[in-house]
């Protein structure tokens, strides 16, 4: 089994089936989870920020960084898989919670989650599951072969998604 480790502001896509792909430190970050089970392929992607207009240099080096550009590669890189792009993608979402930001005075998580699911409605595509917002940080893992999706969290164990 290969453990592809995502960083902030990347993505890995795989078909790998012995493969997982993991991120961690999900905190006001958004892990997008891509699933197709008909091209057995799946994708993680560590979105950092909502909207790349903030840095049109940064979004063109590190796509990831941002939800607009992070979600074109990642659709782009699943394109070369043969998907069609009919929107026969799983989808699920975690994180955007709200971390080091007690009044809310930036609501980076919650921006980040509203920016992921408006270019997601572009694609046809939206989350089936979602863990999402709060106060905690996540690492999350997909499993190729068998399409689970397992999220944890310092002192709070391990669960499904």
């Amino acid at each position: 089994m290969g453990v592809i480790y995502v960083g902030v502001g990347d993505y890995a896509v795989s078909n790998k089936t012995d493969d997982v792909i993991k991120t961690m430190a999900l905190g006001s970050c958004v892990g997008v989870i891509f699933l197709s089970r008909e091209l057995r392929t799946a994708a993680l992607l560590h979105v950092a920020l909502p909207d790349s207009a903030i840095n049109k240099n940064r979004g063109q080096e590190k796509p990831g960084m941002f939800a607009d550009t992070g979600i074109d590669a990642v659709i782009k890189e699943f394109k070369r898989y043969g998907y069609a792009g009919n929107g026969n993608l799983v989808v699920k979402l975690i994180g955007g919670a709200t971390i080091m930001d007690p009044n809310n005075t930036f609501n980076i998580g919650k921006r980040n989650l509203l920016a992921v699911r408006k270019i997601l409605w572009k694609y046809r595509l939206g989350a089936i599951a979602e863990d999402v917002e709060g106060t905690i940080s996540r690492t999350v893992s997909v499993e190729l072969e068998s399409g689970r999706v397992i999220v944890s969290s310092p002192g709070r164990g391990e669960w499904e998604v």
